[in-house]
């Protein structure tokens, strides 16, 4: 059966894998509503699978969440702060590594008992699968070298309506902010990363981005000893036909 049933004693949902490729949030997995102050654990047990998609929504409220990828009893690889100011406009949709291990994959909603979220888990498809390779290998992608303790900023068109962009290390540590910005110091939303090894954790986002005056802002929080690389690359643009209609291009 292909649904996240509670198991019967453990109170966790099984992984399934992703019926879509893109972020149709009921597509991906059958939805667990998270009350504010509660957690639910999805049991990625496939380990000839690597690649995890997440995504909270909400009804417009914010997003409040910890993404925790457990193996075995008491080691905990990764780590993402998750936080959105509106989880209708501004899903949170990550794609989290499990090492090819045997895992298990919570979200804590940290947000007060008023802000419920929805998630979905499963296992990602192709291409969606190998997104972070083609991303970090994409020969028109210039990928951006970032000091412990740097920051970067990047302004994008507002015909971009989704974005994705890639943190990564050689192999050391990685512990970075990526924040969705909408005119100065307005974070639309966010995502902190702290993981030991950056090169099995990359941090994965893909931000809608919808209207004009976004920006990305990017901030190694690691010391000058643990750079990291960020790479961007919009994943659906708006463009106009010469006839003037529109119409949405979507990224590969």
């Amino acid at each position: 059966m292909d649904d996240c049933n509670l198991g019967p004693s453990d109170g966790k949902s099984v992984g399934v894998t992703s019926k879509t490729s893109e972020w149709e949030i009921s597509q991906i997995s059958p939805n667990v509503q998270i009350q504010g102050q509660t957690r639910h654990t999805w049991n990625m047990a496939d380990a000839s699978k690597e690649v995890v998609q997440v995504a909270l929504h909400s009804n417009g409220r914010p997003i409040q969440a910890d993404l925790q990828v457990w193996i075995g009893p008491d080691w905990t690889p990764v780590t993402i702060h998750a936080k959105s100011e509106d989880g209708s406009e501004y899903p949170i949709q990550t794609l989290i590594g499990t090492r090819n291990k045997a895992a298990n994959l919570e979200v804590m909603n940290t947000g007060p008992y008023t802000m419920p979220v929805k998630a979905a888990v499963s296992y990602a498809i192709d291409p969606l699968a190998n997104a972070r390779d083609d991303l970090a290998n994409d020969s028109t992608v210039e990928g951006q070298y970032m000091e412990g303790g740097s920051i970067h900023n990047l302004a994008f068109a507002p015909n971009i309506n989704q974005l994705q962009i890639l943190l990564k290390t050689e192999g050391k540590k990685l512990n970075a902010r990526v924040e969705l910005l909408n005119g100065p110091s307005n974070v639309k939303a966010s995502l902190e990363v702290f993981t030991n090894n950056g090169a099995l954790n990359s941090l994965f986002v893909v931000f809608d981005t919808p209207g004009a005056g976004n920006a990305i802002v990017v901030k190694n929080l690691a010391t000058l000893e643990y750079p990291c690389e960020m790479y961007a690359k919009a994943s659906e643009v708006e463009t106009v036909n010469s006839d003037g209609d529109g119409g949405v291009n979507w990224g590969q």
